[in-house]
């Protein structure tokens, strides 16, 4: 080979050479995790130093088994760089492994080698809820009757890198989790948890990735009046504060009525009478609902809940609540749950 051929092909290695770092200098891993915890929810995050933001597309080699939660990764612009993180969950194995990393652009195709991270398993404590996050916390929480022994308690849980499709509870009768929503780093979901009559708060912890450690949750199982049962013909107990309002606007209509006939006024007549029609709306007969027989009972307003028992007789009973396609009734024994409106009587 001429030496002209020899120098041509060297500078096409070195060229080769060139744009191959180039390329791995302009997309590059900015964070990896150096250790995760079996079921861990954790980020991995590139960075894009190129100049130009053209349009880019990353598609992992999918063999190993495992893929990112979403395809899409969560963006984040600072300056001229942006980031891309995408979120893994970390099997049972001793190591997880970020499989290939292919990147598409206009200009270029690049490709990221695997990256191997190691799995420890977490020494759980006894009240453990089973969910590893950055963040949690309880964002609402409802208690009602599940059957004549126990209250049926139910959390909106709030979380950030949280495996929260595995909380639950060894400390309960029953527990669950349903309607979860996962968008980027943020979870929603409602929890539910089956406890005794006699159990006056619901406490777990769960494991705090970034500080490391257990974080204990609470919330009191209290039973509220007014969520016990609205309509007064279900329970003997009466609602303090729907009588209070009764007899405010009582009170209301007569003192508008009187004052019409002391002053003639009409003013105190138009007054009297919306006090009577908002009076009368206290008394308006609550919707009622009929159930087939053999209908579920769900613990659960969505589509992937639990049953509680199934209706063993057609019946009509008064709606407590409505929300989508369910409708909130009150089986046996003062039992609450949802109804399916594909249950509902046709006739």
């Amino acid at each position: 080979m001429s030496s002209s051929g020899l120098w041509v092909r060297l500078w096409l290695l070195l060229l080769l050479f060139w744009s191959t770092s180039h390329a791995q200098e302009s997309f590059k891993y900015s964070y990896i995790p150096k250790k995760v915890y079996q079921k861990q929810i954790f980020p991995v995050t590139l960075i894009d130093t190129r100049r130009n933001k053209h349009t880019v597309l990353f598609q992992f080699e999918t063999q190993s088994g495992l893929t990112p939660l979403s395809s899409k990764p969560l963006v984040i612009r600072n300056g001229n760089d942006n980031f891309y993180t995408f979120y893994f969950k970390a099997t049972k194995a001793h190591r997880v492994v970020i499989p290939p990393l292919t990147i598409h652009t206009p200009a270029e195709e690049i490709l990221l080698p695997p990256q191997k991270i190691p799995v420890y398993q977490l020494r759980a404590k006894k009240n453990f809820c089973g969910v590893l996050a950055a963040d949690m916390k309880i964002k609402g929480s409802q208690v009602s009757h599940y059957d004549e022994t126990h209250y049926l308690v139910t959390l909106s849980m709030e979380a950030y890198e949280a495996n929260l499709e595995d909380m639950r509870l060894k400390t309960v009768v029953e527990s669950g989790i349903e309607d979860i929503n996962r968008h980027g780093a943020k979870v929603e979901g409602e929890f539910y948890a089956v406890v005794p009559l006699s159990q006056k708060k619901l406490s777990f912890t769960y494991y705090n990735t970034i500080k490391e450690q257990f974080i204990p949750l609470s919330t009191k199982v209290e039973l509220l009046e007014s969520s016990v049962v609205t309509q007064t013909d279900l329970n003997p107990k009466k609602d303090s504060f729907e009588q209070l309002k009764r007899y405010t606007f009582i009170g209301l209509v007569a003192f508008f009525f009187l004052m019409f006939l002391l002053y003639r006024d009409f003013f105190y007549l138009v007054l009297g009478t919306v006090s009577a029609i908002t009076l009368l709306t206290f008394y308006t007969p609550k919707e009622k609902v009929c159930i087939e027989q053999g209908a579920p009972l769900y613990i659960l307003p969505t589509q992937t809940s639990s049953i509680s028992t199934y209706v063993d007789k057609s019946y009509t009973t008064p709606l407590l609540g409505k929300r989508l396609n369910f409708n909130k009734i009150e089986y046996h024994h003062g039992i609450i749950g949802w109804i399916k409106d594909e249950d509902l009587c046709k006739n």
